[in-house]
C-alpha cells in the first residue's frame, strides 16, 4: 500500500495558522521577520517559513499539530543561543516561545518556576530577590530551554551537580498534540530522556526546579599568564579544590578590561573564572593556590551577590563563531603542548581554549541516572572561534577541527549543548553505551515520526 505524503502548507494555510494564535507569528517579508530568524551564531543563516509565538501549551500543540499535518520541518526557540543554530531551518515552521517567559518562586518551598521562553538571567535574578538561586549555565543570555534540557553546566556545577539535578518536573507537549506533566512519578522515563536528551521528545512549556540558597559568593576572574606550568596546575587545583569553588577557565587574548594593565591586552593569558559560594576567607584560601602557581597578571576576584558574576564580563552579543568540545581525562603534558601549540597560531584573534573541571555533586548522580552521562568526566574542553567576516569561516571552521582532531586521540565523549552540527555519530558520542538506545526507545514512543529533528537528533528506534 502506497501513502500519501501530506500536502505542504499553502500561505492561505499559514493565514489561517497565524490569525488564531493570541502571540502572533512573523512571515517573510513582514517587519521584524529579519531580526527574529537571527540567533546568537550569526554565521547561522536560515529563512524560515514562519515564525509563531504562542502563549501557552494549548497554542504550543495547535502549531505542532499543524506542522505535522502540513508537512513542514518544525524548529524550537528557547533562547536561540545553541551553537548549531537549530532554534532555525530553512523553509520551517519556528516554535518562538519569546512570548512565554513568566517566572514564579515558591521560597517557603524552594521551587521556581519557569516558562520554555524564559532565559537563564531573569530565573537567577527573580529567584535572588528571595536569597535562592537555580544553578544554570554560565551566561545569562541562555534560554532555559536549551540549557536544562542538555543537562546544564554551570556556576555552581560542583556544589549542586547540573541544572537537570535541580528539575522536578516539566509541562511538555509531545508531537501528538498532547499535553503531559512529566517527573519522576509521571512518565519516568520521559523524565529521564529530557534530563540529558535535548530537544528531541517534544517542546517544554514549564520548568519546575528545585531552588538553593545563596547570598555573596566570592567571584570574579584571575588572570595567569600562559604558560605550560599554569595550564597543567590548573586542572589539579580546581580538581581538588573545596566543592564550594568551580571555574571555568579561558585561554584567549586579554581583553581591554580595567583590572588587566595595559601593556597585557591583546597577549595570550589563562583567565580562570570562578565562584566559591561558602564562607569568603575559605573562599580566599581555595584559590590561593592559584596565586602561588603564578602571579597574576591582574585580578578582579571579590564578593558580590550572585548574579553579578553574569555581568562581570560584560554583555555576551551575537557573533559567528566555530566550535568544538571534548572530555579529556587531564590536561597532561602532551594536551597542553597541543593547546599552547594551536593557540600560538591561531586562525581568529578572538580563539579561546575553555577549560571546565567537573567533579563534586555532578560526580556524585550515577552514570545512568539521567540521560547526561558523563558524571565521571573531570575536564571539558571546548575550543570556541569567534570571527567577523563570514568570508572567513573556511579557515577558521578548518583550524578548529584540526586542532580537535589534535586533541581527540585522548577524548571520550562530547557534551551535547556544546556540539555544532557534526554529524550522527558525534551525537552518538554524547549518549555512551545504553543510553543512546534507551533514549531511542523513548523517542520512538513520544515522537515515531520524528517531527523533532532540527536538534542533536536521535532517530527513533525501529
Amino acid at each position: 500500500m502506497t501513502v500519501e505524503a501530506p500536502a505542504l502548507a499553502t500561505p492561505r494555510d499559514l493565514a489561517s495558522l497565524v490569525a488564531g494564535l493570541r502571540g502572533g507569528a512573523l512571515l517573510p517579508g513582514d517587519e521584524g521577520y529579519e531580526q527574529a530568524r537571527r540567533v546568537a551564531n550569526t554565521a547561522v543563516d536560515r529563512r524560515p517559513a514562519a515564525i509563531v509565538r504562542p502563549v501557552d501549551s494549548v497554542e504550543v500543540a495547535r502549531v505542532l499539530s499543524f506542522a505535522r499535518d502540513a508537512g513542514l520541518p518544525l524548529a524550537v526557540r528557547a533562547g536561540g543561543h545553541g551553537r548549531a543554530g537549530h532554534a532555525v531551518a530553512d523553509g520551517a515552521l519556528v516554535v518562538d516561545l519569546s512570548a512565554m517567559t513568566a517566572i514564579t518562586v515558591d521560597p517557603g518551598r524552594r521551587i521556581a518556576t519557569a516558562e520554555g521562553g524564559a532565559l537563564a538571567g531573569d530565573l537567577v535574578k527573580a529567584a535572588f530577590a528571595h536569597g535562592l538561586t537555580v544553578p544554570l549555565g554560565d551566561t545569562a543570555t541562555v534560554g532555559l530551554g536549551g540549557l536544562t534540557l542538555g543537562g546544564g553546566v554551570g556556576w555552581l556545577a560542583r556544589k549542586h551537580g547540573l541544572t537537570i539535578d535541580q528539575l522536578l518536573a516539566v509541562e511538555l507537549v509531545t508531537a501528538d498534540g498532547s499535553i503531559l506533566r512529566v517527573s519522576a512519578d509521571e512518565h519516568p522515563d520521559l523524565f529521564w530522556a529530557l534530563r540529558g536528551g535535548g530537544g528531541n521528545f517534544g517542546v517544554v512549556t514549564r520548568f519546575e526546579y528545585r531552588a538553593q540558597p545563596i547570598g555573596t559568593v566570592l567571584g570574579g576572574f584571575l588572570v595567569l599568564p600562559a604558560t605550560r606550568d599554569v595550564l597543567r596546575g590548573h586542572v589539579p587545583i580546581a580538581a581538588s579544590a573545596p566543592d564550594e569553588l568551580t571555574t571555568i577557565a579561558m585561554l584567549m587574548a586579554v581583553p581591554p578590561v580595567p583590572f588587566v594593565p595595559a601593556e597585557h591586552h591583546g597577549s595570550l593569558a589563562f583567565m580562570v573564572g570562578l565562584v566559591h559560594d561558602g564562607e569568603l576567607d575559605a573562599g580566599q584560601a581555595a584559590i590561593a593556590p592559584y596565586r602561588d602557581l603564578a602571579t597574576p597578571l591582574g585580578e578582579a576576584v571579590m564578593p558580590m551577590p550572585y548574579p553579578a558574576i553574569y555581568e562581570l564580563g560584560g554583555p555576551e552579543g551575537p557573533m559567528a563563531s566555530v566550535t568544538r568540545s571534548l572530555f579529556l581525562p587531564a590536561l597532561d603534558d602532551a594536551a597542553v603542548a597541543t593547546i599552547l601549540d594551536f593557540m600560538g597560531r591561531r586562525s581568529s584573534p578572538m580563539a579561546m581554549v575553555q577549560v571546565r573541571v567537573l567533579g563534586g555533586a555532578v560526580a556524585r548522580v550515577a552514570a545512568d541516572a539521567t540521560a547526561f552521562a558523563f558524571r565521571d568526566r573531570q575536564v571539558m574542553v571546548g575550543i570556541i572561534t569567534p570571527f567577523l567576516h563570514p568570508a572567513e569561516a573556511p579557515v577558521h571552521l578548518a583550524w578548529t577541527q584540526a586542532f580537535f582532531e589534535a586533541l581527540r586521540p585522548a577524548a571520550s565523549g562530547v557534551y551535547s549543548n556544546f556540539l555544532e552540527d557534526e554529524g550522527p555519530d558525534r551525537v552518538r558520542e554524547a549518549y555512551p553505551g545504553l543510553t543512546y538506545h534507551k533514549l531511542a526507545s523513548v523517542k520512538a514512543r513520544v515522537d515515531p515520526a520524528n517531527l523533532f529533528r532540527n536538534n542533536q537528533n536521535i532517530p527513533p528506534a525501529t
